[in-house]
């Protein structure tokens, strides 16, 4: 049986290479983007796919998700809750905006909540394939752990996914759901370019133990190897993605 498998905020960067990934892989997927895909070559998928425009912060737009997937494919396997948002202006935390923080919190976390709500009711509907009856995978950020006081509503938007990851293993793995978290650190994204004078001197300075820059490739490979069938005793973890930025050293 062909699993099937949501990727939110698919349409470039780390999404994108998850999918291309996880196509490859052999899984159906479904690719959600909250804009248009005119003048986009999915050719890299490798396999069947299904794009639907979305903003996974709205409950409609996540029901709709959840329904066309289910329309073309029959099942959902796997949810890759991707989809995710900085900061438009980065400022001191003292002058944060209840806007920002708002906007933030309700593309990163909010939509991570009630999108893996559904899938997993879903999942629990459906009979096991493979050795498991599904999976979820959250990709966070190091600044789930890192503080950034120019943009503390991201960083506390990640932790909220750290806690999600946790309450959603906690209470899904008796059904067979395992659910993981995946935290990049400084991945070469068009969220990044706009600082990338900043990290290309913490990486010369020697902040990160493998010195260069990630690629969303790096992401995949991990995202394709939480979904396969080969963990089967872990949930609830977190695999950093991020060069050895989290060793702590002297």
């Amino acid at each position: 049986m062909k699993k099937t498998a949501i990727v939110t905020g698919g349409r470039r960067g780390i999404g994108r290479a998850i999918a291309a990934r996880l196509g490859s892989a052999g899984f159906n997927l479904v690719i959600n983007g909250s804009s248009d895909p005119a003048g986009d070559d999915f050719s890299d998928i490798g396999g069947e796919y299904l794009y639907v425009k979305g903003d996974v912060s709205a409950s409609q737009d996540r029901e709709r998700l959840v329904r066309e997937a289910l329309n073309r494919f029959g099942a959902i396997h796997v949810l890759v809750n991707n989809a995710g948002v900085a900061p438009k202006t980065r400022t001191d935390l003292l002058d944060m905006t209840e806007e920002s923080f708002d906007y933030v919190m309700s593309v990163n976390t909010k939509a991570n909540m009630f999108l893996t709500q559904l899938v997993a009711r879903q999942m629990l509907k459906q009979e096991p394939a493979g050795k498991k009856r599904g999976t979820i995978i959250n990709i966070s950020s190091c600044s789930a752990v890192v503080s950034s006081v120019n943009r503390g509503e991201y960083c506390v938007s990640k932790a909220g996914i750290a806690m999600l990851t946790l309450l959603y293993a906690d209470r899904l793995a008796r059904e067979r759901i395992f659910v993981h978290e995946i935290r990049p650190g400084v991945i070469a994204t068009d969220m990044t370019e706009t600082v990338r004078e900043k990290y290309d001197a913490l990486i010369e300075n020697g902040a990160f133990p493998i010195p260069r820059w990630g690629k969303p490739e790096d992401v995949a490979e991990a995202a394709v190897m939480l979904a396969g069938d080969t963990l089967l005793y872990t949930t609830g973890n977190y695999i950093d993605v991020d060069g050895g930025f989290h060793i702590q050293r002297l």
